[in-house]
């Protein structure tokens, strides 16, 4: 009894975790690893996890809870035919080759590179949030295939280091490029579980063992986290959700340029 009480307030931070990035998710319409991710460097430092594991368990175990999402949301995208099967039968397996540098560099790292690779992403895209004007287009349309497969490499690599799905990344690039926004949004939903399954799997191998970890940890997956942040967040992004059609959609993309430049400056200063 004394131990789970003394777990009580770490499985109440998950919790919290959970409900505050699925509503924020829902709120600004992005993938909830870009709020998990921060939000769990905070909750897991207020509980004294050695701070350097804090970036390896925030993005291994936000890999895992963007799976039953992605699921979720690719079953939703498919059904409207939103998802671009014909993209992605040449973009799946270089972002699945993105996946495993994004493994293989996290063995490698500590995790100052972790942290600084996704202030570094979410301060670019704050900027891109803020200042470049909707229906910006820098082509007319997509790139040559050999730079498609290098820009779909990256996006898996860049995605597994910040421990996000693909959306975040792929729907501004594939909108730069004048692709529909709509369809974006629901091929970048299958990027994401092409980035989240091996991903998740691979932080799992490489927290294999490692002392330190805290409780109901498998790896750097932290299960009660994965299992209180997937439950909750699928709840609470649809008040999100109802919540952003009361608001002006400019002040959506302002309001979360504003979370990620706040959330950059923390990563990078702190």
């Amino acid at each position: 009894m004394e131990h789970f009480t003394s777990l009580f307030p770490f499985v109440l931070g998950l919790a919290l975790t959970g409900c505050v990035s699925g509503f924020l998710a829902g709120l600004l319409g992005v993938g909830g690893g870009i709020v998990v991710v921060p939000v769990l460097y905070v909750v897991l430092a207020a509980f004294q996890v050695d701070e350097d594991l804090i970036p390896f368990i925030a993005v291994g175990t936000s890999l895992a809870t963007i799976v039953p999402t992605a699921i979720q949301s690719v079953r939703a995208h498919h059904a409207k035919g939103a998802v671009d099967t014909a993209l992605l039968k040449w973009w799946g397996p270089w972002v699945a080759v993105g996946v495993m540098l994004g493994v293989l560099i996290s063995a490698i790292s500590d995790g100052e590179v972790l942290t600084w690779v996704f202030g570094v992403v979410a301060a670019v895209v704050a900027v891109h949030m803020l200042f470049t004007p909707e229906g910006t287009h820098l082509s007319p349309a997509l790139p040559s295939k050999a730079f498609q497969a290098f820009l779909s490499t990256v996006i898996g690599t860049i995605s597994t280091l910040m421990g996000i799905g693909g959306g975040t990344l792929t729907v501004p690039i594939l909108s730069l490029c004048n692709y529909p926004v709509r369809r974006a949004v629901g091929t970048a939903s299958v990027v994401g579980l092409i980035i989240a399954v091996p991903g998740a799997l691979g932080f799992i191998a490489n927290g294999w063992n490692e002392p330190g970890l805290p409780a109901f940890s498998l790896g750097y997956v932290n299960l009660a986290g994965f299992a209180l942040i997937a439950a909750l967040s699928m709840f609470f992004a649809p008040l999100g959700a109802r919540t952003a059609h009361a608001i002006d959609p400019r002040w959506l993309r302002r309001l979360f340029g504003i979370f990620l430049a706040a959330t950059s400056l923390k990563m990078l200063v702190a």
